[in-house]
């Protein structure tokens, strides 16, 4: 009976230990210095599609929050993952929607051969054409109406610029990963990667006009663990 209590005991310590060894690494994406001003979109060739902003969007090359905070920022663990070691393909699709003549979200991240989504909210025609270089470059139409674009991505590939051959304002980007340790940051800049590992890792953050950002980072076997990036603000022409 004493045996049967150790081993129980032995379990359910084994069990604590697994489930508190991976952790969620936090924080909020910063830019030091004046935010750079960003031209309104000009959408007259477009008028439904331009009656839907009011006041005009802006182009999102870059797209500041509250406090210096920066929207729109990939963030993914770059090194310190088992080599070769795999992860399952999630099941739920990523969706990719055209609303207003604009991309939603702007940028996006799935995992390798996941289920990529894309819908037309609007009540005009898109094309929807991501410019890969690792993975197969695809263009595709997509009148009002009709049924989403489903497409998959067989290779990691950060980042895949994606275009409308229709509007030319229409911009987004698309990362694509083998494993599913990656975030992008919010209208407040923060962000969350979901249970990692404990370990170090190197943490890269990308943003379409300032490039990267990359920073050091030990994950406890305790749990979560803040970090925050910075980068350093610079026009956008």
């Amino acid at each position: 009976m004493q045996h049967k209590h150790s081993f129980l005991v032995a379990l359910a310590v084994f069990a604590l230990s697994s489930f508190v060894s991976a952790g969620d690494v936090s924080g909020t994406v910063k830019f030091d210095g004046t935010a750079p001003h960003m031209k309104p979109i000009d959408m007259a060739k477009e008028p439904v599609c331009q009656k839907e902003h009011n006041p005009p969007v802006a182009i999102q090359a870059v797209v500041p929050g509250p406090n210096n905070t920066l929207d729109n920022v990939l963030v993914y663990v770059s090194k310190g993952l088992p080599a070769g070691k795999t992860y399952p393909t999630p099941g739920q699709p990523v969706t990719f929607d055209q609303h207003g003549c604009m991309y939603n979200p702007h940028v996006t991240a799935l995992m390798v051969n996941q289920d990529f989504h894309v819908t037309n909210s609007d009540p005009v025609a898109h094309n929807i054409h991501p410019l890969a270089k690792v993975n197969k470059e695809w263009n595709k139409s997509q009148p009002p109406g009709s049924a989403p674009i489903d497409a998959k991505f067989d290779k990691p590939e950060i980042t895949i610029p994606i275009k409308c051959n229709i509007h030319p304002w229409m911009r987004g980007y698309l990362a694509v990963f083998d494993h599913p340790y990656f975030a992008v940051s919010d209208a407040d800049g923060k962000f969350t990667i979901k249970g990692l590992p404990a370990g170090h890792y190197t943490i890269t953050a990308w943003q379409e006009s300032w490039g990267e950002q990359t920073a050091e980072i030990d994950v406890p076997a305790s749990g979560a663990k803040t970090l925050d990036l910075t980068f350093k603000a610079r026009p956008v022409y």
